[in-house]
């Protein structure tokens, strides 16, 4: 789902609205009308009814941003960036950063939008008969609000993902069994029978002549096994990113060069790079065997070409200890977290006893990952990656992991920083 278009901010929250929620503020305006013009008492004209239809489907939509709201400002609370709330065809979604890092924390950001969907179904189930004294129009949006959004709190807290229900199930597992990940697969289990079960209801309901109501009831059974199956996904994800070891993924995107050369040979690799890729590569240097530290195209860039036949390697180059490595026996995760916190697009890769023995990027990374997964992706594409410096298919692994290390899913084997 694209983010839309946004329309402004609330307490620093971008509140964005998808072009797909004007096909449901219509089609909602439309079964208000029609529901007033059967149910009101005193016969209305046809646009003060369309205009209440309206109306009421606005004051709707007011009440699932408010329920969003609710969940926005609980996460805020508890440390975790809303990125945006968006209104889309089947009601609102918040976007946070990251989940929270406990399960307590979980648990009362899940439950505050049906909280808030109560306190105003109450509040507005009780204001209907003042309401109504002031006007039977008034009366009649009142009661209908306050009972849509007793059915948007009750109808959210069934126990299944991605429903609020579901994630306080999750969040009820998570603090019982201490493991955030059979939390998830409780509530993702949950989610998928009742998205079945909704698109089987939708579907005797819409033979029996239900029209409208099997459509949507199969619709939101529908997006149900499509959250339920992008769950599936990520589980199957942060499993890989801790399975993995660096030494999977690893390539080798470093040249040796003798310390006892001349700048001169610097030069001559330069020129002999037959891509801007290998143009990238790490030079690492050597002395009769051991490892003394990497040289960049500075020297070439500072110094006078005549210099460069009699300046060695060995008297430009910097410490090893200066480059971001990474032990080969780390897990994955490690070394997305490690890429993020270093700024740099690689790592060095070090083998048990400390020496340099291959590179990661993020596009070996995310090629290793995909392909655990069964998806195997073409030359062209990561090459695109390569060049770009980024993960393949524009994977979020950055945000995986952080979610991961917060809610301590993350397994700790190995030690993530190493020095040669």
């Amino acid at each position: 789902m694209g983010e839309g278009w946004q329309i402004f901010k609330i307490r620093g929250i971008p509140l964005r609205i998808h072009p797909s929620w004007f096909v449901i503020l219509v089609l909602a305006t439309a079964a208000f009308q029609q529901q007033y013009s059967l149910t009101l008492k005193d016969p209305m004209s046809a646009p003060v009814l369309w205009g209440l239809g309206l109306v009421t489907a606005m004051l709707l939509f007011v009440s699932v941003l408010l329920h969003e709201l609710g969940h926005s400002l609980v996460a805020l609370a508890q440390g975790v960036e809303v990125r945006s709330i968006t209104l889309f065809l089947l009601g609102g979604v918040a976007s946070v950063e990251r989940e929270c890092s406990t399960a307590r924390g979980a648990l009362l950001v899940a439950a505050a939008g049906p909280a808030v969907s109560l306190v105003l179904g109450v509040g507005l189930l009780a204001a209907t008969h003042p309401a109504a004294h002031l006007s039977p129009l008034l009366g009649a949006m009142v009661s209908e609000l306050g009972t849509l959004n007793m059915v948007l709190a009750l109808f959210n807290l069934l126990p299944g993902l991605p429903l609020d229900g579901g994630l306080i199930v999750k969040a009820l597992v998570w603090q019982a069994s201490g493991s955030q990940r059979r939390g998830v697969e409780v509530a993702n289990s949950c989610g998928r029978f009742l998205s079945l079960l909704a698109i089987g209801m939708g579907t005797v309901v819409l033979l029996r002549g239900g029209g409208l109501s099997g459509a949507w009831l199969m619709l939101l059974g529908w997006f149900g096994l499509g959250a339920s199956r992008n769950q599936r996904q990520m589980l199957a994800l942060q499993q890989t990113l801790n399975e993995l070891k660096v030494r999977d993924a690893a390539g080798r995107r470093f040249r040796v060069l003798e310390a006892a050369g001349r700048l001169r040979e610097l030069s001559q690799m330069r020129v002999s790079q037959a891509s801007e890729v290998d143009q990238g590569d790490w030079l690492l240097v050597c002395d009769r065997g051991r490892w003394q530290g990497f040289i960049d195209d500075k020297p070439l860039q500072q110094l006078p070409v005549q210099r460069w036949d009699t300046d060695s390697i060995g008297d430009h180059i910097q410490p090893l200890s200066s480059l971001p490595s990474i032990r080969e026996s780390a897990p994955l995760w490690q070394a997305v977290q490690q890429l993020e916190a270093s700024g740099r697009n690689r790592l060095l890769v070090l083998s048990p006893a400390g020496l340099p023995c291959g590179t990661i990027e993020r596009p070996e990374l995310g090629e290793a990952v995909l392909a655990k997964l069964g998806l195997r992706l073409p030359a062209p594409m990561l090459e695109a990656a390569r060049r770009q410096g980024t993960y393949p298919l524009g994977l979020a692994l950055a945000q995986v992991v952080r979610s991961m290390v917060a809610s301590g899913e993350a397994s700790e084997e190995g030690p993530a920083n190493a020095s040669p």
